[in-house]
């Protein structure tokens, strides 16, 4: 069994998988790296199975020394790190390669192998990034806009009346209330920022039959009813991890 961990901002995505898929996922927060507590959460998540390799990528560079040093208490391990330089998968052509979130990396590196090239990746997180590979497979680039949440909580922060909202579902396009005003501008809002820079991305890459993969939190929500996205998978991002491990 195969230890993937998903170092993020708020939470980190573990991932246990096998040669063939991911065949379970939990988070924990990941303040509980500095906090102590997580080895306990990650040897309870990982059980009997016997643990053969561990790979992270991350965007919280003082967890990762933590994580490694975790893995080789519990399991004699060194844990490999995802990032532009150990990447397998696809290619780079971008100008800093050192300077995309790992995460990234392991959303192209999964999208790739399932729809092929070129694709995009729109993950749905604390912010929301499309991340491009072209027709050759090489990891171009992409956008960053501000995440659902951050947005509506931006609103809530900054004015004395907004409340703060639990994000779901709104048919109708008129709110009769504050919290339906604000749920018509997220949601049905958010899709039309997605369903355009969409449309943009498949003018500049040429390609009219774009498949596009969402991923992270709100991905189901936004994509239920966005033709534009091909398919949601949760799990890519571990996904990506294991692929790499595997290719080493």
């Amino acid at each position: 069994m195969i230890l993937l961990f998903d170092i993020g901002n708020t939470h980190t995505h573990i991932g246990l998988a096998n040669r063939q898929r991911v065949l379970k996922q939990t988070d924990i927060p990941t303040l509980t790296w500095f906090g102590g507590g997580a080895a306990a959460l990650v040897k309870k998540f990982a059980g009997k199975n016997k643990i053969e390799g561990a790979i992270l990528c991350s965007v919280v560079p003082r967890a990762t020394p933590l994580v490694r040093k975790m893995v080789r208490a519990l399991w004699q391990l060194d844990t490999r790190e995802l990032n532009a330089r150990t990447i397998q998968g696809v290619g780079i052509d971008y100008p800093k390669p050192d300077s995309i979130g790992p995460d990234r990396l392991a959303n192209a590196v999964a999208a790739r192998r399932r729809f092929g090239a070129p694709v995009v990746v729109v993950d749905f997180g604390t912010a929301v990034t499309f991340d491009v590979v072209d027709a050759h497979g090489n990891y171009v680039g992409g956008i960053i806009a501000p995440g659902l949440a951050v947005m509506t909580d931006y609103l809530h922060e900054k004015t004395a009346l907004l409340p703060t909202i639990k994000i779901r579902e709104i048919k109708s396009a008129v709110g009769k209330s504050t919290e339906e005003a604000m749920l018509v501008g997220a949601v049905h809002g958010y899709r039309g920022l997605v369903r355009e820079l969409i449309g943009e991305l498949k003018r500049e890459l040429n390609a009219k039959n774009l498949p596009v993969v969402a991923t992270g939190g709100y991905a189901k929500l936004i994509a239920a009813k966005l033709p534009e996205i091909s398919a949601v998978e949760p799990d890519l991002t571990l996904e990506g991890l294991r692929l790499v491990w595997l290719a080493k």
